[in-house]
């Protein structure tokens, strides 16, 4: 048995692991596991992560469940993978499981928060919530700041002022591109004072070419059928 990846493309953990996988020249099986129709929570899926939720994967007999925790695995595990992705030294390694932790509860929370209730949640069926979005916004808009002031000093161009990127500016990156389904315009006033930002994510897009555009292709999918229901209750009204 090989490499399972039960990911959706939807979900911006699931698309650094299949980049990451590209990258890397991993084989692997794609497994599509559909969040808007509720496949993460069948019984099926639920012998793969109790957790009931995307990414996850499945090596052999061992499973595996969150996203950092199967990037590091696959990083000691497959000899193909570069060293800059997670580095051997112990020292480089800390520094970036310490971005990782801050990630969860910082940028992943606001960013998510405010992307999923200020845009996607019609694409699962459920309502926009203006009020949750903006605490979300507030948070990410914070996050941003901590990023440029902390990890993005000087002219770096990733994070830690590497010359490569790390798993961490994956999940990082991958995590600000849900920002392509909000309007156009708002996405540029909250990008546009952080110019930092902008060139560290042109950055990464560039080294993980051209994985990354076609791995976040769905996002520009799911950002044209947004804007197309949005235009239909504006017309409604």
């Amino acid at each position: 048995m090989g490499l399972k990846v039960y990911a959706d493309r939807t979900s911006q953990p699931s698309r650094a692991i299949i980049i990451f996988c590209k990258m890397n020249q991993i084989d692997f099986e794609e497994v599509k596991i559909d969040l808007s129709k509720g496949q993460h929570r069948t019984p099926e899926f639920e012998k793969i992560n109790p957790m009931k939720k995307v990414p996850a994967i499945v090596d052999g007999r061992f499973k595996l469940f969150e996203s950092h925790a199967i990037l590091r695995y696959l990083a000691c595990s497959f000899p193909s993978v570069s060293d800059h992705w997670y580095p051997n030294d112990l020292t480089s390694r800390a520094k970036i499981d310490s971005i990782l932790d801050w990630h969860h509860a910082n940028l992943r929370q606001g960013a998510g928060t405010y992307v999923f209730h200020g845009a996607m949640a019609p694409a699962f069926g459920l309502p926009l919530n203006a009020q949750v979005a903006e605490q979300g916004k507030k948070l990410m808009l914070s996050s941003l700041s901590k990023i440029e002031l902390f990890w993005l000093r000087g002219d770096s161009r990733f994070l830690l002022g590497n010359s490569q990127p790390s798993i961490a500016d994956l999940c990082l990156v991958c995590e600000l591109m849900e920002l392509e389904v909000v309007d156009s315009e708002e996405r540029e006033r909250i990008l546009e004072p952080h110019q930092k930002i902008r060139d560290w994510m042109e950055n990464v897009k560039r080294a993980t070419h051209p994985h990354f555009l076609e791995v976040h292709g769905i996002l520009y999918e799911l950002k044209a059928r947004l804007e197309s229901r949005r235009n239909k209750v504006s017309t409604n009204l």
